[in-house]
C-alpha cells in the first residue's frame, strides 16, 4: 500500500539534517554595508562543489508543476557536491527529501518551502527533483561541474513510493 505524507512548512531547524534554508531570517547573522542603504544577511549556505575538482556553476531550471496529487517514485542524490535552489519568482515550490547513505522510503520527508525561502542541499542528501507547485517556476540553481557521474537515481518500486498531500 503506498504511504502518504503530509508536506510541513519549511524550517531551518526541520530541514537542517538535509542542508540549509537560504533566507533572511532574523537568526541569520547581519552586516550593515553599502553606507548604511544594505543589509547583508550572511554566509547562508556552505557551497560544497569541489570533490574531483569540482567547480561551482550558476544555472536557471524551468520547472513545470507535475499532476496532483503528487506521487514520489524517484529520488537522486548528488555524491559530489551540494546543490542550492533559490526561487525567482511568487509561487511555493515542494522539497521531498530524505537521509543521506542507503535510501529508506520510510525516512522521506515532504516541505512546503515560501517563495522567500531557498534551500541547499548537501552532499549526499536525497532528494526529488525540482517540484514547482501552482505555476511554471524558475529557480536559481548553484551546483558542481567537473568530471564524474553527480548524479545518483533510484527509481521507487510501488512499495516504496509515496503520495504528497497538502
Amino acid at each position: 500500500m503506498t504511504r502518504v505524507i503530509k508536506a510541513a512548512p519549511l524550517s531551518a531547524e526541520a530541514f537542517a539534517p538535509y542542508g540549509d534554508v537560504i533566507e533572511a531570517s532574523e537568526k541569520t547573522k547581519k552586516i550593515s554595508i553599502n553606507y548604511g542603504n544594505t543589509t547583508r544577511f550572511h554566509d547562508l549556505m556552505k557551497v560544497d562543489v569541489a570533490d574531483e575538482d569540482g567547480e561551482p556553476c550558476v544555472s536557471i531550471f524551468r520547472s513545470t508543476p507535475l499532476t496532483l496529487p503528487i506521487t514520489i517514485k524517484l529520488m537522486e542524490y548528488h555524491p559530489f557536491g551540494s546543490q542550492a535552489f533559490i526561487p525567482l519568482g511568487h509561487e511555493p515550490y515542494l522539497l521531498v527529501v530524505a537521509n543521506a547513505g542507503d535510501f529508506n522510503a520510510n525516512k522521506i520527508k515532504a516541505f512546503i518551502a515560501r517563495s522567500d525561502q531557498g534551500v541547499n542541499y548537501h552532499k549526499g542528501t536525497w532528494h526529488h527533483f525540482s517540484l514547482a507547485l501552482n505555476h511554471t517556476s524558475d529557480f536559481l540553481v548553484l551546483d558542481r561541474k567537473g568530471e564524474g557521474n553527480n548524479c545518483v537515481e533510484y527509481a521507487l518500486p510501488v512499495d516504496e513510493q509515496v503520495i504528497i498531500t497538502f
